[in-house]
């Protein structure tokens, strides 16, 4: 039964990142890297702690798949955010304005769930989860 709960938990999370791919991922990763090289610099940063946080900072992170991790992760943001009063915008380009760090962090998350699916990719990031 065990294994029916891990393929409903990771197809789950792979429906809650896609939803966040299309909500504000395409677009949004989009207008950083055309806006300023710097942009993309920083999504890659907070990819990089994300991924810090999920490998090192999740007690019990071993027995579970990084996609549910990751989708875990962008709830939990998503959460904080709603109750902060935060709402989603889409950076379009300059003329958006400048993004906020919770934009940059979910960026984040989109950049590393398009880049799970690549066998050179889940090699060294499920290594480290497991």
């Amino acid at each position: 039964m065990f294994g029916l709960a891990a393929v409903w938990a990771e197809r789950s999370s792979r429906r809650t990142l896609n939803s966040l791919h299309s909500q504000l991922g395409a677009a949004g990763l989009i207008a950083a890297v055309a806006t300023a090289p710097g942009l993309a610099a920083v999504v890659d940063q907070h990819s990089a702690a994300v991924r810090d946080i999920l490998a090192a900072g999740v007690e019990g992170s071993t027995a579970v798949a990084g996609v549910v991790l990751l989708a875990g992760y962008a709830r939990g943001l998503l959460d904080h955010a709603r109750e902060a009063g935060w709402r989603l915008a889409v950076p379009h380009g300059p003329e958006t304005g400048p993004m906020d760090w919770l934009t940059f962090r979910l960026l984040a998350v989109c950049s590393l769930a398009s880049s799970m699916d690549d066998p050179g990719y889940r090699k060294g990031f499920e290594l480290e989860l497991r």
